[in-house]
């Protein structure tokens, strides 16, 4: 994955805490934190070891090599200390999806995409995060699982994977103002099948040229959200 997260991402307290009523995904263009405590210096420094090492299992061996012993072992925290943060081995892997997109943004904003429309830049920006993803197939293959599996509980985390996302679809279309309740509902079908167009490659059921197919056709949905005003009574 690229390196170098954005900082400042909190998604996690570290203690249990009751989940937030599922939010909008992704209005403001950027990924929105949970209602939770701030964390300190040295909290957000644990929890960012936990990520690295979640990671790196998953990395190495996929969703079964990720197991909370080992994750505690690797990141120099006690086991009821990783429980505290993330409860199961699903909340740690899809807030593990959330960081990774977090430093694909961050790298994403270094180089922009550079095509002549909204729906190129989409494309561009999100078969760049499709290849980044394609590298470790393990770990895009154990978060992805994550996601799956699942529930209510985790629906704080899997919030927080959809407006990161969001985000990411947002700023490759390089808007003058805030998007339009259309250009909203394009977005969230561009994000849908972007995760469809993973799962089906992980599976081994798309190659990557079908990817880029599907990816490319879902986004022009963008260029019809972006026609000029026909004006009253048209």
């Amino acid at each position: 994955m690229p390196a170098e997260a954005t900082p400042g991402a909190r998604a996690a307290r570290p203690s249990p805490a009751p989940a937030p009523s599922r939010a909008q995904g992704g209005q403001g263009g950027t990924p929105a934190s949970p209602s939770a405590s701030p964390l300190t210096e040295r909290q957000e420094a644990r929890r960012r070891r936990i990520l690295h090492a979640s990671a790196q299992l998953a990395g190495r061996g996929g969703f079964d090599a990720v197991q909370m012993r080992e994750v505690a072992e690797s990141s120099q925290v006690a086991l009821g200390t990783l429980y505290r943060y993330f409860p199961s081995k699903v909340h740690l892997l899809v807030a593990t999806m959330q960081d990774q997109l977090e430093r694909m943004h961050g790298t994403l904003r270094k180089k922009p995409p550079a095509g002549d429309s909204a729906a190129e830049r989409v494309t561009e920006t999100l078969m760049r995060a499709f290849r980044a993803l394609q590298r470790e197939p393990h770990l895009a293959d154990a978060m992805v699982r994550a996601l799956t599996f699942a529930d209510r509980s985790v629906s704080p985390e899997v919030d927080q994977v959809s407006r990161q996302t969001t985000a990411i679809i947002l700023d490759a279309m390089g808007l003058d103002g805030d998007p339009t309740p259309e250009q909203l509902s394009a977005v969230r079908v561009i994000e849908h099948t972007w995760h469809s167009a993973l799962i089906t490659w992980l599976s081994g059921r798309a190659s990557i040229a079908q990817v880029r197919i599907d990816i490319e056709t879902v986004c022009r949905l963008i260029d019809l959200t972006t026609e000029p005003d026909r004006g009253p009574g048209a």
